[in-house]
C-alpha cells in the first residue's frame, strides 16, 4: 500500500467525522444530552452538547466496515478478522454506557461496567499480550504458557490464557481510565489519541521486522476520525466527546498497540504523562479517604496547569508538545538501545517538573490575588 492510499483513507475519514460530528451536535442538543457548567470544576460558561464519541465511533466503523468488506488491506499478517469483530463490539460497549452516562449521569459503579464488556470483548477476539520484553535487559516474558482452549473456530483456537488475558485486561482498562480522566480541556483527549495513532502508524511501517500495513492502514482510520471530530472539539468547543468518547480513545489505543504486537511501550511512553498523572490520582484519592473511581475533580494535571496561569489553549498545546516529545524519544532513541526503565524514570522526573512548577505558579498567582 503506497502513501497515496494512506492520504485517501485519512481525508476519507476525515470528511465523514466532520459530517458525523455535525449530525451529533444536532442530535445531542435534540435530546438534551449537554454538559451544564453546575461545578467550579466546569470550565464553560454555557451547555456544551456531549455524545461526542458517537460521531468517532460511526467515522471509525463505517470505514472500518468497507475496508472489511470491499478489500483485504485489514486482515493482513498481523490483523484477524475476529481481531477487528472484537474491536467494533468493544467500541459498541463504549457507545451503549457513554450515551447512558451523559445523558443520565451513572454512578461509577454503573460506569465501569461497560469498560469491562468492551475489555472482554477483544479478549474474546483473540487480542492478547502474549509476551513481554524483559524492562531490566534482555529476553522475553511469555505469559501464553499456561492455557485452556474452549473451542475452535474457522482454524482458530479460542483459548483463556490466563497471565496474558489478566494483563490484557488491565491494560486497556488502565488506558480507558488514562484517557477519561484526561478529558479536562477541550480537544486535549482527541489530539493525544491523534498523536498516539501517528506514532503507532510510523511505528508499524518502519520500526518493526514485518512492515504491519494492516495496523498502518487501522491507526490512520482513528486518526481520522479523531481528526475530523477535533474541529468542533478544539478551544473553544461546541461538543464534548462524553464518556463514550473519552473512553474509546484510551480503548482504540490500548487495543492497537497490542494487536501490532509491539507497540505497548510505544504507547506507553507516548501518555507516560497522562498514565503518571492518572496512577497519581488513583493514590491521591485513596490517601484522601475517597473511592479512587469516584467522580471527577480539579486537581489533575492539566487543571494544575491551568491554576498556574496557562489559557486553556497553551495548556493544550503543552501537553501535546510533552506527548509528541516522548513520542520522537521513543521512536528513535530505542534503535539506540536505550532502556525502558531509562525512558521511565526520565518520564517520572519530568512529571515531577511540570507538576512543581504548576504547583509554584499556583501559589505566586495566589499570593498575587491576596
Amino acid at each position: 500500500m503506497n502513501s497515496s492510499n494512506y492520504i485517501f483513507i485519512l481525508v476519507t475519514t476525515f470528511i465523514i467525522s466532520l459530517i458525523a460530528t455535525a449530525v451529533v451536535i444536532w442530535f445531542a442538543k435534540k435530546v438534551k444530552a449537554l454538559d451544564i457548567p453546575n461545578s467550579k470544576r466546569k470550565l464553560h460558561k454555557k451547555p456544551i452538547p456531549l455524545l461526542g464519541g458517537l460521531a468517532v465511533f460511526f467515522s471509525f466503523n463505517l470505514v472500518l466496515l468497507f475496508y472489511l468488506y470491499f478489500t483485504n488491506d485489514l486482515t493482513g499478517d498481523t490483523i484477524r478478522l475476529r481481531n477487528i469483530i472484537g474491536i467494533m463490539i468493544g467500541t459498541l460497549f463504549l457507545m451503549i454506557g457513554g450515551f447512558l452516562d451523559d445523558k443520565y449521569n451513572l454512578k461509577p459503579r454503573w460506569q465501569i461496567l461497560w469498560p469491562i464488556f468492551a475489555v472482554v470483548s477483544v479478549i474474546v477476539g483473540g487480542i492478547g499480550i502474549d509476551w513481554i520484553t524483559n524492562p531490566f535487559g534482555e529476553g522475553l516474558f511469555y505469559l501464553n504458557e499456561y492455557s485452556v482452549t474452549l473451542f475452535w473456530y474457522e482454524g482458530f483456537p479460542y483459548q483463556v490464557t490466563f497471565l496474558a488475558d489478566l494483563l490484557t485486561f488491565f491494560w486497556i482498562m488502565g488506558m480507558i481510565y488514562t484517557t477519561k480522566l484526561l478529558d479536562g480541556l477541550d480537544g486535549l483527549v482527541s489530539g493525544v489519541a491523534i498523536i498516539g495513532g501517528i506514532f503507532i502508524f510510523l511505528t508499524a511501517l518502519n520500526k518493526s521486522e514485518i512492515i504491519q500495513y494492516d495496523v498502518a492502514l487501522l491507526a490512520m482510520i482513528m486518526i481520522g476520525a479523531f481528526a475530523g471530530f477535533l474541529v468542533f472539539n478544539f478551544n473553544p468547543a461546541q461538543i464534548f466527546l462524553g464518556e463514550g468518547g473519552s473512553t474509546l480513545a484510551g480503548f482504540l489505543l490500548g487495543s492497537l498497540s497490542i494487536i501490532s504486537g509491539s507497540k505497548i511501550g510505544v504507547t506507553l511512553m507516548l501518555l507516560s504523562i497522562p498514565i503518571l498523572d492518572f496512577l497519581w490520582t488513583i493514590i491521591r484519592r485513596i490517601m484522601e479517604k475517597r473511592s479512587p473511581f469516584s467522580g471527577a475533580d480539579r486537581k489533575h494535571l492539566h487543571h494544575r496547569l491551568l491554576d498556574a496561569g496557562l489559557s486553556v489553549k497553551k495548556a493544550v498545546l503543552t501537553l501535546y508538545a510533552v506527548t509528541v516529545v516522548f513520542g520522537v524519544m521513543v521512536y528513535y532513541l530505542q534503535d539506540f538501545g536505550l532502556s525502558f526503565t531509562g525512558l521511565a524514570l526520565f518520564s517520572l522526573i519530568i512529571f515531577m517538573l511540570i507538576l512543581a512548577y504548576a504547583y509554584k505558579q499556583t501559589k505566586e498567582r495566589r499570593r498575587e490575588i491576596r
